[in-house]
């Protein structure tokens, strides 16, 4: 089943990236970048796409008994949210006929099921995808409370970092994109 989200509106963080700021200590957020797939008066859900867990995704394949080749074993796995961490988020360039998939511009897919995993498992998937557990979400109002209290820096989405950066440099190659070095900040708030 395909999915197309509804128009976006003005302020919808759809398509763009969260940057962790210095100062977010929570255990799963510190130093992250969370991809928004959905944002709306609803609420937001996001992946964040550069917190490797101590998996691979070989390790998927065979916890799902799902036959695969030697390819794509060696591939991360990564810590996508702290909501619903035993399912599967396949992030990827739009390619492929999946059974559940969420367009969320004309290049970026989100999809959660068992088919894209098997084409994955025999190197036949999308080229241009990471596979996370879990997601990221939000109730209504509250990533704009986070926003507020400057927990997070918006950046509009490049789908090069997504797909083509190392996992461990897309926290700094994010900030970089609107010239800044998250190094230089202080995690310390100042009063004047």
């Amino acid at each position: 089943m395909t999915r197309y989200l509804s128009q976006d509106t003005p302020e919808s963080l759809r398509d763009h990236f969260l940057v962790a700021m210095p100062g977010l200590n929570d255990p799963i957020f510190s130093r992250s970048v969370t991809y928004v797939c959905d944002h709306s008066e609803q609420g937001a859900m996001g992946i964040v796409i550069n917190q490797p867990l101590d998996l691979k995704l070989g390790d998927i394949f065979e916890q799902l008994a799902i036959e695969h080749t030697p390819q794509p074993v060696d591939r991360p796995v990564l810590a996508g949210g702290p909501v619903n961490m035993q399912r599967g988020f396949v992030l990827h360039r739009d390619t492929g006929n999946w059974e559940s998939t969420l367009h969320i511009t004309a290049e970026i897919c989100l999809t959660a099921s068992r088919d894209i995993v098997s084409a994955m498992a025999m190197d036949e998937g999308p080229k241009s995808a990471i596979f996370a557990l879990g997601y990221a979400g939000w109730s209504p109002g509250q990533l704009e409370g986070e926003l507020a209290n400057n927990s997070w820096l918006v950046v509009p989405a490049e789908t090069g970092i997504i797909f083509d950066t190392p996992v461990e440099e897309r926290w700094n190659a994010t900030a970089k994109l609107l010239g800044i070095d998250l190094n230089l900040i202080s995690s310390e708030a100042g009063h004047a």
